[in-house]
């Protein structure tokens, strides 16, 4: 499977927002805390309904409000008038990178090491080890479960951009981490690296890959190889 479908569906998310009058609708449903309709929209920003039922319903087909339909006012039955269409923003922040990167990835390492260091007493950054180690380890043991032991579709499908050299290693063309590396780079290529051995362990639990840091112009500071 590859990421790329992931990542142009939130560019297109982005991009419906590149036009004033939606990011207005946009704005105003987020300050409802509750489904609303083409004709409230309307009334807000006073624009016709047609022109708020327009840009509501590309909002919608570019996934960044979800959609349903009910009948208001309590009538059901027969006579009771057709269901109204009701907005609301969908669940999922509005936000994409090129190259992807995985910085929500990189908060939930760090935080799940800071909380183990805060409970158990252990350093951070031994914690930080073993936290993106589990983590790596679960990704792949999920990916195992269910056969898809493919470790470059695998990296592939969480921004790594893997690729196969003629040694038959795989660099790493992107690093889903790239700017917290730049500011912290010890810290967050070591956690890179357990992550990533993480990986390698669970979805194939031999001594068939390794993973090492070998960092490059332009290439993640992790690569992967053959034997241990």
């Amino acid at each position: 499977m590859d990421s790329r479908p992931d990542l142009e569906q939130r560019i297109a998310a982005v991009a419906s927002l590149d036009q004033p009058l939606r990011r207005d609708l946009y704005r105003w449903l987020a300050d409802q805390d509750r489904w609303t309709t083409r004709d409230d929209a309307a009334a807000a920003l006073d624009i016709p309904r047609s022109v708020a039922a327009f840009h509501l319903d590309k909002l919608a087909e570019a996934g960044v409000v979800q959609v349903r339909f009910e009948r208001l006012g309590g009538r059901t039955g027969p006579g009771a008038g057709r269901p109204s269409k009701l907005y609301r923003p969908a669940d999922g922040e509005v936000a994409a990178s090129v190259p992807d990167r995985q910085y929500d990835l990189a908060g939930s390492l760090l935080a799940g090491a800071v909380a183990e260091a805060t409970r158990t007493g252990t350093p951070v950054d031994e914690c930080l080890h073993s936290v993106a180690h589990a983590a790596g380890r679960e990704l792949g043991e999920a990916a195992r479960a269910t056969e898809s032991t493919d470790v470059v579709d695998l990296l592939a499908q969480h921004g790594y951009e893997p690729e196969v050299d003629q040694r038959g290693e795989i660099a790493l063309s992107n690093c889903p981490f790239h700017r917290l590396a730049e500011g912290h780079r010890d810290l967050v290529c070591g956690m890179n690296l357990d992550f990533l051995e993480g990986v390698l362990d669970g979805i194939e639990p031999t001594d068939a890959l390794c993973a090492r840091l070998d960092p490059a112009p332009g290439y993640c500071c992790v690569r992967i190889a053959a034997g241990r």
